[in-house]
């Protein structure tokens, strides 16, 4: 009954400071894409307060002293709402790829564009693969990391998914080291659960995989990887 109560007063307070923050941020929007990056962090760090606060849930991050120096794109499972919000502060300034849909949302999407994000629309094919890539690359050259879900969803913990073009074209193409992320976010705020579990949701950031490897072998590691940290951390999560 308390996590109902506490997710309910969660959901109620995150629209809340979303709303306000979106309606004072409308100026920003004439400023640096760094300034707009910046006023998104700050609403994330509010949103991951108010969710301690409320549910009891906090998160801890692993290996971030794995990370190379320089540009680099990071590979990450996808289990819940949570870690697009939490990545916005767990890798700052790294140009998150999304579907272009939710630049549209009043305010909050045109941030997401402003702040350098990259749109993906799915139906778009080949042609989104090319956009895709050229904007991967400015991101690169601009000195930011690279952020792809390779599954393109958001899956259950222990599922699978097939991994989508984009991952394995961005590793060809840029010659980028990929940095797997494992985490399990799923097993405390699950996809479709209205209900936020307390505990400690664990992230963990992997040795990178060096570019240059042919496709196939690079995505079976890069599968592997993530795959098998993801279910130690979802059995430690109980």
């Amino acid at each position: 009954m308390r996590q109902l109560a506490g997710s309910l007063l969660f959901n109620v307070g995150w629209y809340l400071w979303t709303a306000v923050l979106a309606l004072l941020g409308v100026p920003l929007l004439l400023l640096s894409p760094g300034i707009v990056h910046g006023y998104a962090r700050f609403w994330v760090r509010g949103v991951l307060l108010w969710l301690r606060w409320t549910c009891r849930l906090t998160h801890r991050v692993r290996g971030l002293e794995t990370l190379p120096s320089g540009p680099v794109i990071l590979a990450a499972r996808h289990q819940s709402s949570w870690e697009t919000l939490a990545f916005e502060v767990i890798f700052p300034r790294s140009a998150i790829v999304m579907k272009r849909e939710l630049f549209m949302i009043p305010v909050v999407g045109w941030m997401m564009w402003r702040a350098g994000h990259i749109g993906v629309d799915r139906a778009a094919g080949a042609v989104a693969l090319r956009h895709l890539l050229r904007d991967a690359r400015r991101r690169a050259q601009e000195g930011r990391a690279i952020l792809i879900f390779p599954e393109g969803t958001r899956t259950a913990v222990g599922a699978q998914a097939p991994y989508q073009p984009g991952v394995a074209a961005l590793y060809t193409q840029l010659g980028l080291p990929v940095v797997p992320v494992a985490l399990n976010s799923g097993c405390f705020w699950g996809r479709r659960s209205f209900v936020k579990r307390a505990g400690v949701i664990d992230v963990e950031i992997l040795p990178p995989i060096p570019p240059g490897l042919p496709r196939p072998v690079f995505v079976e590691r890069l599968r592997q990887a993530i795959d098998t940290a993801s279910s130690r951390l979802a059995a430690n999560a109980g």
